[in-house]
Order: C-alpha cells, then structure tokens, then sequence
C-alpha cells in the first residue's frame, strides 16, 4: 500500500465533535384539542425537556425541568382540556415506562401509574376526559387498558395471545380502535373495534390474510376512520365506513404510502409518501380520490398535525440541513417558519449531500442506499469507507441529516448506508425478502456496498468498516463472522449475537417480532444457530468494537458479554491495542443517541475506534 495514494483521514475536522453533537433537536410536535399551542420534546438546554409553543405569538415555554426522560422511546398526549401533557418514562434506558403526568401551567409532575416492572405506553384521551388509553404488559403480553384520568382505576380492555398496537378512541367515546393479529400467518395485522369498557371487540378490517392493516384516524363524526394497509404489495391509504362496511382505497401502488390525518369537515385525508428516501405529504380528496402532493426538497417533510383543516404542521430536515418546524398553509401553499435548529455556529455549507443510489447485489437485486462522499472528494485518491447497517431489520435510511454521516465524512470516511432487503420503504416483497433469511440475503447486500464503494467511490478494499447499532450491530457481527476478509474492523453497537439467547430474556412483543422474523425458536432452532454469530465468532480477524448500554430490554447486555467471553476463550486480546475493545454503560439502554452527553460519548468513542484502526494501523 502506497501511502501517497490514500486519501487522509483526520483525527480532527472541521467540526468540533461536541459542537456538533450539542446541535439541539425537537421531537413529536403534537397539537393540543384547542390547537392553539404546540408541544414538542427539544434538548436546547442540554438535557430533553417538554416545551409548550403558543402558536398565536410563538412564545415558547419551558414546562419540565429535568421530569422528562433523557432518551426517547415514547411520544405524549394532551388531556382534554388541554391543562396537563402525559408522557411515559423509564429508568436509564430499561424501557420499563411509567406513566407521568405534568401540568402545563406549574410544571408539577405526578404518577398515573407506578409499575417499574411493566412496559406501559399512553395512547389517547376519552372526549369527556376521564379516561386514558394506554398500552401495558402489566398481564404477560402487551394489551390495550383503560385508566381513569386520577390512576385508581385500571380496567383491561383487550386480552390477546399476540400484542396490541394502537387505542385511539372513537369521538363519541365507545369504541377504541387498535391492531392485532388472530391469524397463524405471522405477516397479518388486522383492525378490530373494542366496546370502551372491553366488554366486546369485533375484527373490521380484514382485507386479506397476510396483510398489515393499520389503523391512522377517526372522521369527527365517527363514521368512517383511516388507515394504511399493505395487501397490494406496497403500502397504501384507505377508508373504513362503519355503517356500510365499505373499504375506499387510494393511491396508484407505486410508493409505500401512509395514512396519518383525516380532516375535521371529512373531505381530504393525509398521508406521507415514502420515495427513494424521502418522506412528503399528500393530500387524497376523499370523495374523488384526487392526490395533490406538497412540493419539499428531498429530505424528510413529515407530520400529522393539522389545524383547522388548513394548516399542516411538519418536521423539515434534508442531509444539509437538521430540523426546522413549519407551518404549512395548504390554501396558499405559503410556509411559515417556526422553529429552527441552533446551528451552535456551524457553517452549514461545510455539510455534504447525500446521494441515493441503487447498486447490484450479489445475485443482481438493484438494492437502494445512500452515499456520502468527503466535501474535498478527490477520485485520484483511494479512501477509507464505512458501511452502516440499519437497525431492525424493518426499518430505513432516509435522506434526513445524519450527524453521525456528517462527522464521519467530515473526517475523510466515505459513508455508506445501505436500505438491504428487509428494508421498509419499497415494498412488501423487498420488505419480507428476509424473513426466515437474517444474515443470509443481506448479508449479500452489505458485501455488494462495500464492493461497490470500491468500484465506484475510490475506496481502498483494505480500509473498509462496518458499524451499525441494533440489527445493524448484529449485521456487523454477521460480516465480521460470515466474510472476516473483507472487512478492516467492526464496530458492533448494541447488537444481537444469539437469536435464541435474545428470545429468552426479551419481553413478549419483543418475542413475537422475532417469531414473525425468523419463525419458531424450537421448529425453526437449526436456522436459529445458523443464523447467530456468536456461534462462528473463531472467524473473526478484524479488530472489533463491542458498546452496550446495561439496561438494554431489547437486545440485552449479554448479547455482547457472550462475545466478549467468547473470544477470551479462544485467546484474543482485549484492549486498545489487542483484538478487540468492550465497553459498557451502566447509565443507558439500547443506545442514547437523543440524550447530547450519551451521543457525545457514543460518537467520541466510535471515532477514537476507527480512527486507531483504520488509520494509524495502517
């Protein structure tokens, strides 16, 4: 390796790590009943907190002080009359919610409900006030509860076998809506209608065995509700008529898309559209089924909070560009800007865009991905990459700004993050490519990137990592495991190691995901191991970064002991200059990427990492 043909990779840019990573973000804008005042989570002080914007003179007020959890899993609602927000908190990371209640006007915080061994989730208000919905496992598996607006009274709605998702209930205060499937085909999601004291329930939506239906929205009148179903192969918005049973379906089933709000006077219905990695509102003209989509930049323009059947609220945010908050006039199509990210003095124009590209796989699938290049690319020279996992499986990389993309590639990395097959975002047969299939089909696709950046980005073959947290820490250890070759190191962020050892400590929803995703943990036990990493770690020849928070529920902390106490036993070295690095955090959970100091921490390290390893290594 000739050294005047790298690329270089600095330990320092042009971003302060800090700087950068203090950048504070805004999280589920939510309207209240009145829709004169807007709440949303924002870490502008350093720590989350809950902010209430009035939207008549935009002065924004700080409502929590330190109540809020430092890392989000949930969003809030309103009550009803708009005097108290209801969020769920956990302690440090374990995902085990109580359920808080703070007032609006005083900031005094008090417990709805008190059960530190449960997973519980707030869902919607009942329009006389005095109830909530919410989503518990305070009975063995996730089910919907009722409990009255003081907390004494807690009443069981629904009792499935599989979880529930969902509980919003009907505007005259009957029926609570929710999903769940009853089917032995683990793909099938169907919406049933519960009697508010759970005396009954009914499925009504079915639309095919096998399909994700999901409920979105009721009409004001409680006529007709939205919601998104996958039946025709993407994702589309639809219509259910109470009364007639009648399913309205829209869009021509080209892009995934979503249904998220239905007007107040019935007429038009909201959804987000999902396109080569950018989300946007459209907007279907209920009794014609016209589309009007809003014209945004690629990125992210997405939201589902609408004002007056006039005003649409969204969250702005493209690769150049972190959150801004708008208001959207769907009559004059004018936006008025609401909130900005604090720059924390950052040029902007120092950010690079990001690129979505499709690259063949190893069997010639076309598979989506976005490519970041350093600003100062140079294609004379030959550079260091990383390729990085997604978590999962379904989920996606979309066009938004990533901070960790933007440092990487700020540094001198090319960055690749790669939409494999199991991805959402383009449609149910590439979504389900990889059911029963971990670490086989994507395995191919991460292999394909990385050759891809080779071929096409000037990326030197032995200076390519992969680093991907969740599903995607367990993708590292799948390359690192599956193709030791091919990669110069690894950086396995809360990852899964051993699907059956993960099974057994996970809570029940938990359980059935990875039932759906890779069959029965007893029929299906020879794929399992097949398919588990920790099983084939001798193979391992690249240096390894292993980071876990102790409080992880959905990929536990032993996940990464096994590996660790694995390689001790087959005589690998620990520590910065052995073969491989371990690091715990008593403090966190499955990551803590919306707390600023769990994100400094996080990304300091991940740097100091690939920078000894890929650079100074070599």
């Amino acid at each position: 390796m000739e050294s005047q043909q790298l690329a270089p990779i600095k330990k320092k840019g042009n971003f302060d790590l800090e700087t950068l990573a203090s950048m504070p973000t805004f999280y589920f804008p939510t309207l209240n009943h009145k829709g004169d005042k807007l709440a949303f989570y924002w870490d502008k002080t350093g720590r989350m907190e809950l902010y209430v914007m009035d939207l008549d003179t935009k002065d924004i007020k700080q409502v929590s002080n330190r109540e809020v959890p430092k890392t989000l899993r949930a969003g809030f609602i309103w009550s009803r009359d708009d005097k108290e927000i209801l969020f769920a908190k956990d302690k440090d990371g374990n995902e085990k919610h109580d359920i808080h209640v703070i007032n609006v006007e005083n900031g005094n915080v008090r417990h709805l409900t008190e059960t530190p061994e449960f997973q519980e989730y707030i869902i919607d208000s009942s329009p006389d006030g005095k109830w909530y919905t919410m989503l518990s496992t305070r009975h063995g598996q996730l089910n919907l509860f009722r409990i009255s607006s003081d907390g004494q009274t807690v009443e069981q709605i629904t009792a499935h076998e599989n979880p529930v998702w969902g509980g919003d209930i009907s505007p005259d205060g009957k029926y609570v809506a929710y999903t769940t499937n009853e089917e032995n085909n683990m793909k099938n999601n169907d919406i049933y209608l519960a009697t508010f004291d759970g005396t009954s329930t009914e499925r009504v939506v079915q639309v095919k065995v096998g399909s994700s239906d999901s409920f979105a929205d009721w009409s004001e009148d409680g006529k007709f509700f939205a919601f998104s179903t996958d039946a025709h192969g993407v994702s589309q918005p639809a219509i259910y008529y109470l009364d007639t049973k009648e399913i309205k379906f829209f869009g021509d089933k080209t892009h995934d898309q979503f249904a998220v709000k239905l007007s107040k006077n019935g007429k038009f219905l909201v959804a987000l559209q999902v396109k080569d990695g950018s989300i946007s509102p459209v907007i279907y003209d209920i009794e014609t089924g016209d589309k009007k989509e809003l014209k945004f930049p690629k990125g992210i323009a997405a939201g589902s909070q609408l004002k007056d059947d006039r005003y649409l609220f969204l969250t702005i945010n493209t690769p150049k560009s972190p959150s801004l908050l708008i208001k959207y006039d769907l009559e004059t199509e004018e936006t008025e800007k609401l909130l900005n990210t604090d720059m924390k003095g950052i040029d902007p124009e120092l950010f690079v865009d990001g690129e979505h590209i499709w690259y063949p796989s190893l069997d010639g699938t076309q598979i989506p991905a976005i490519v970041y290049k350093p600003r100062d690319f140079d294609p004379s020279k030959k550079y260091a990459a990383i390729v990085m996992p997604h978590g999962g499986p379904t989920g996606q990389y979309f066009l938004n700004f990533s901070m960790m993309a933007q440092y990487l590639t700020d540094l001198g990395y090319v960055v690749m993050l790669p939409n494999v097959r199991g991805s959402t975002g383009y449609g149910v047969e590439f979504r389900d490519a990889c059911i029963k299939d971990w670490g086989g089909k994507d395995h191919e696709d991460w292999v394909a990137g990385r050759q891809y950046l080779i071929d096409n980005y000037s990326v030197h073959p032995e200076r390519v990592a992969v680093f991907g947290g969740s599903y995607g820490g367990y993708a590292t250890l799948v390359c690192l495991t599956k193709s030791p070759d091919l990669w110069a190191a690894g950086c396995a962020w809360v990852p899964v190691s051993h699907l059956k050892n993960m099974y057994e400590k996970s809570m029940p929803h938990f359980k059935y995901f990875l039932r759906e995703q890779m069959g029965d943990p007893v029929k299906d036990a020879d794929l399992w191991e097949e398919r588990s990493p920790l099983n084939f770690v001798e193979n391992i020849k690249a240096p390894l970064l292993l980071v876990h928070g102790t409080n992880d529920p959905r990929c536990p902390v032993t996940e990464s002991r096994n590996v660790r106490d694995r390689l001790l036993e087959l005589g690998r070295k620990e520590g910065s200059d052995g073969d491989f690095e371990y690091v715990e955090y008593e403090d966190e959970g499955h990551g803590a990427m919306s707390d600023i100091q769990g994100r400094i921490r996080s990304m300091k390290l991940f740097q100091d990492f690939l920078y000894r390893r890929l650079v100074e290594s070599n």
